[in-house]
């Protein structure tokens, strides 16, 4: 398929403002290895990478405690940098290990009793689908699913003529990991404003801060879960959950500990003002120094180009492998993330992978447990996911159309 005219050489279009070379310079293995799962673990910018290893060495000549106290301003400007990211201010974020931590600590946060209704999507992750379905189960709420629109994304509307009193929870996932579908997230929170709901909106954007602009005040969401690992390009073990002042008001995290509340030395505890209430003392301050680098960098390059970077390069290789014998894409909706997912030949997903990796191509696998329903539809004993980021370039698309073809 011949490319755009106002696409360039290194695959970068005409309008951008990314410097694909340098992107690509900053990652040392882009020039070795055509890397397509940036969905799953990022190639790190090496000033992530870096970074980590600064501070790990810090720690090795002065122990955790001192390195930690040697660096407190630059850790004091992750959360900084956080809520920047997703529009809110510092005091809002609270650091985590991971996306389904920060997901976990906010929904195992909100107060359920028997009779409450859980609405979520049809494309949710099963890692958020099992915990609600086990709360409902313990205290005798329910879990109902959202309908799909016509374009196969969950339709806010539907969500609308859902709503009642007994809706506690809405939990939307943004970006979903097991087709391209993205959620109307800013619909949703639209629907629960205009009909007053009391509801707690949970935004699993796991799959989409990094790659396109997520904002917590323009979505309405009361929770917004995030990962590094992913399109953020950060460290594994890193993560943050963005919490909206409504819930700094009325949330007491569960459990809590000693870094977010105070205990009185007897039967009474002080609740800390902050979102640092859901975080715990121990973490990883290196990985949380890498995150924050990660998130400086992707700023650095702007959200916005990013997300029109990365249209052209989803819509080109989904376009590409459409023209692959034997491949059929099954990514839905109107709009569309940088997670590309097609069937192939083959009988098993993971020996596709891994025959790919031996051709130099890093793609993953979608399984059953992911989300067994969408997985069914697919009906192909090999599915597989590829997720381009800015560095990627046209060759990476066609070294993946090439090796399938093959």
């Amino acid at each position: 398929m011949a490319l755009p005219e106002s696409t360039n050489r290194v695959g970068q279009t005409a309008d951008m403002a990314i410097d694909v070379a340098k992107a690509r310079a900053d990652t040392p293995a882009a020039e070795s290895v055509t890397f397509l799962e940036n969905a799953g673990s990022a190639l790190s910018p090496a000033i992530v990478t870096s970074t980590v290893i600064a501070h790990l060495e810090r720690e090795q000549r002065m122990g955790g405690y001192a390195a930690m106290e040697d660096v407190e301003e630059q850790l004091a400007q992750v959360p900084a940098s956080a809520g920047t990211l997703v529009g809110v201010k510092a005091e809002q974020i609270a650091l985590m290990p991971s996306a389904t931590a920060a997901w976990l600590r906010a929904f195992g946060s909100v107060p359920l009793e028997r009779g409450d209704r859980i609405l979520t999507t049809r494309a949710e992750y099963a890692s958020n689908v099992l915990p609600m379905l086990q709360a409902a189960r313990r205290v005798g709420a329910t879990v109902e699913f959202i309908p799909d629109g016509d374009d196969g994304s969950v339709d806010p509307d539907a969500l609308g003529e859902m709503l009642d009193a007994r809706v506690t929870v809405v939990a939307i996932t943004h970006a979903a990991s097991q087709n391209g579908v993205t959620a109307d997230a800013v619909g949703v929170g639209r629907v629960l404003r205009e009909a007053d709901s009391n509801a707690w909106y949970l935004l699993d954007a796991c799959q989409s801060v990094g790659q396109m602009p997520v904002d917590l005040t323009e979505t309405g969401a009361d929770f917004i879960a995030a990962t590094g690992r992913k399109f953020l390009r950060g460290p594994r073990g890193t993560g943050f959950l963005a919490v909206s002042p409504r819930v700094l008001a009325e949330i007491e995290p569960v459990p809590i500990d000693m870094h977010g509340t105070t205990w009185d030395g007897n039967l009474g505890y002080t609740v800390g003002p902050t979102a640092t209430r859901f975080q715990s003392f121990e973490t990883s301050f290196a990985g949380v120094l890498g995150l924050g680098a990660a998130i400086d960098y992707a700023l650095a390059i702007g959200i916005d180009a990013i997300r029109e970077r990365l249209v052209t390069l989803s819509t080109q290789l989904r376009q590409e492998l459409a023209e692959v014998d034997g491949v059929e894409v099954h990514d839905r909706g109107a709009q569309q993330s940088a997670i590309v997912v097609f069937s192939c030949p083959g009988s098993d997903s993971w020996e596709a992978v891994r025959d790919l990796r031996r051709r130099g191509v890093i793609v993953t696998a979608i399984t059953e447990p992911t989300n067994p329903r969408d997985v069914a539809t697919y009906n192909s004993p090999c599915v597989l996911r590829a997720s381009p980021h800015y560095y990627n370039t046209h060759p990476d698309l066609t070294a993946l159309t090439t090796a399938l073809s093959r």
